[in-house]
């Protein structure tokens, strides 16, 4: 310092943020000038805006990624769903969802939300509910899947009180396969935590007595069953099937009729869909991205011995006539 020069108080250039202040990573409470708090408040912005659009982008990780930067980021917010599809458990929903997932216009829920199938769920009220749906923007619908809901009693009435007009896609296999596929999932999830479970045909059969009608992977085929309790709740124009079987083997028609009974503007073409021969089914498509269903889609399912597989084409015979007449379709089962 030259002699006799005043000396300079220096103000610190960080200070303690306000209580009040948001956290923003590597981006420090600066009081200097008004142009570097411009600054400031300019990348404070930049980094909210940029952390919505991650999370819209990981709402539906191939779909949303496939369009990104196609639509604006303004408007997101989380949204009750207008579409849900309600069952059947191992009938194809997860396949139907993801396919959907890759509409610009769906924005879909990864997990299986349970709400109105659960009770504790279900108490923690909708806005719970709402912040388990993937952020969405104007105009896109918003959608969740839980197979659960079509077995539930109760979820019908606690659907139509959320919204009336909400739409229902209920997607179906051939029962004997559901079943089997049923009990394929449950084996593998005993196995995992090292549990035994039965056999399948000792759990099928009551000794010499015949089927047991009573085992619920038998009675999660029962469509009309279920089927009717809906439909004493919603007109039938609000609940679309779709054929779980043709959505495997060939996509496009059935999410032809998907997108219409959604009114979403027709999307989804042969691009989005190649198909697997080592898996054996179709594989989904977006862009330069490409990418299957998870290793539980495809798993190898216990023999049934002909005898009995008979037995069970023959007790669901009259229910699949019934749902048939429910539904106005016919499906090539058993």
């Amino acid at each position: 310092m030259r002699e006799g020069a005043r000396p300079i108080a220096l103000a610190p250039l960080v200070r303690a943020a306000p209580a009040d202040a948001p956290f923003l990573p590597f981006l420090p409470q600066v009081a200097t000038s008004p142009g570097l708090r411009w600054l400031r408040q300019a990348l404070r912005s930049r980094i909210l805006e940029r952390g919505a659009q991650e999370r819209a982008a990981a709402g539906s990780r191939l779909g949303d990624g496939a369009r990104e930067g196609a639509l604006p980021a303004s408007g997101l917010q989380r949204r009750l769903p207008q579409g849900i599809i309600i069952g059947v458990r191992k009938g194809g929903t997860r396949a139907l969802l993801e396919m959907l997932a890759l509409h610009p216009q769906v924005a879909a829920a990864r997990a299986e939300v349970h709400f109105f199938n659960r009770e504790e769920n279900y108490r923690r009220g909708l806005g719970w509910y709402c912040q388990q749906m993937p952020l969405s923007r104007p105009g896109q619908l918003t959608m969740e899947k839980t197979p659960g809901y079509f077995s539930s009693p109760g979820a019908p009435e606690r659907i139509r009180a959320m919204d009336p007009a909400v739409r229902l896609l209920l997607i179906v296999r051939d029962p004997v396969e559901r079943l089997v596929s049923d009990y394929t999932q449950i084996l593998h999830n005993r196995r995992a935590r090292r549990k035994p479970y039965p056999p399948l045909e000792r759990l099928l059969l009551r000794g010499d007595q015949g089927l047991n009608t009573r085992f619920k992977a038998i009675q999660r085929s029962l469509y009309a069953l279920q089927l009717a309790r809906w439909l004493a709740v919603f007109p039938s124009a609000h609940i679309h099937v779709v054929d779980g079987g043709g959505l495997i083997r060939e996509p496009l028609p059935e999410l032809r009729r998907v997108e219409q009974f959604l009114g979403l503007v027709p999307s989804l073409g042969p691009n989005n869909f190649y198909f697997n021969q080592t898996k054996g089914f179709y594989c989904l498509r977006a862009g330069a991205r490409q990418r299957c269903l998870d290793e539980s889609k495809g798993r190898p399912h216990p023999p049934i011995a002909e005898q009995l597989l008979e037995q069970l084409c023959t007790y669901f015979s009259a229910h699949n006539e019934h749902f048939f007449s429910l539904v106005g379709r016919t499906f090539n089962w058993c």
